[in-house]
């Protein structure tokens, strides 16, 4: 019945157009379609993203948690790059560890999610101010640590959250998870850890290459499901093309040098998944003691006119 129903409607769609090609001078027939006097345009996806995983080689269960979603927003004035990308570090035991860090994760990309869903690809774009971005952030990360305190009582976790739009990054933190990025002449840590030996190295009493091996590294001044007030940071980031984000846990950067990581991400800049893949099989190599997130994002957009 539908099929039959699809049939008769482009069959009358034809004639109609037949006849109005009669009518018409050729070349005025009417067009179906946007923007027919320009080329079409392809290329390649503003965001690429790769992610790895590991328990480790100590641990018995993955109380690390992550999120990704990338899309593409065109239209008759912009073309922009959206993402959501959300790292977790679950503490508190077993299962409390394992459960705060999905919970964490699940409700920031409902707060992102919503908003991209709801407004953002429905508002004018001028009207999107940055203020406005970095306080949607903010809010998300709260209402995570809510959600956590009520769900996982005794339970807590770390969130790193990179969101994309367009060639601008803001970037939500609480804990220790930490979000890199590297550009074309540089390799910088974004995020400032939230822990005791972060307190440490800031007063001089111990050294950049003390932190990671320090006995109390895993003390933390900041996290989600620990309080009912929480101070967040958010950063704003201007991106350039080719540019790329690392957001991991501490498994990895507790075991693998600044150097190393950057090393690794240069030597594999074209394959993602390679760089998440050695990355994962550096801490290991070293040790695996915890658990090992890494996530990687590269911003760029090349086109092509046909």
């Amino acid at each position: 019945m539908l099929r039959r129903l699809i049939y008769k409607l482009s069959k009358l769609f034809h004639l109609f157009n037949n006849q109005q090609g009669k009518d018409l001078d050729s070349h005025l027939k009417m067009q179906i379609g946007r923007a027919t006097h320009q080329p079409p345009i392809t290329g390649c996806p503003m965001i690429t993203s790769a992610h790895g995983q590991s328990i480790g080689l100590v641990r018995a269960n993955n109380e690390d948690a992550l999120f990704a979603l990338s899309s593409l927003n065109s239209g008759d004035v912009i073309s922009e790059a959206i993402g959501v990308f959300v790292v977790a570090d679950g503490m508190g035991g077993h299962e409390k560890g394992e459960r705060a860090s999905a919970v964490a994760v699940q409700s920031i990309a409902k707060s992102l999610g919503s908003y991209l869903f709801a407004e953002l690809l429905e508002v004018v774009h001028s009207s999107i101010t940055e203020e406005k971005l970095m306080k949607l952030l903010e809010s998300a990360l709260i209402n995570a640590n809510i959600e956590v305190k009520t769900s996982v009582p005794g339970g807590g976790t770390t969130a790193s959250v990179l969101f994309l739009i367009g060639n601008t990054g803001y970037i939500g933190h609480v804990g220790d998870s930490r979000v890199y990025l590297m550009e074309p002449n540089r390799f910088i840590q974004i995020t400032k850890d939230h822990s005791l030996v972060q307190k440490l190295y800031d007063r001089g009493e111990i050294s950049e290459e003390g932190i990671s091996d320090h006995p109390r590294r895993n003390i933390l001044m900041r996290a989600l499901g620990q309080d009912e007030m929480l101070e967040v940071d958010v950063i704003r980031q201007d991106i350039l093309p080719g540019s790329v984000f690392l957001l991991c846990t501490d498994g990895l950067w507790g075991s693998v040098s600044d150097e190393v990581i950057e090393n690794i991400i240069l030597s594999n800049t074209d394959n993602l998944q390679k760089v998440c893949e050695l990355l994962i099989k550096e801490a290991n190599q070293n040790g695996g003691t915890d658990n090992i997130t890494a996530l990687i994002v590269k911003y760029g957009y090349e086109y092509n006119e046909k």
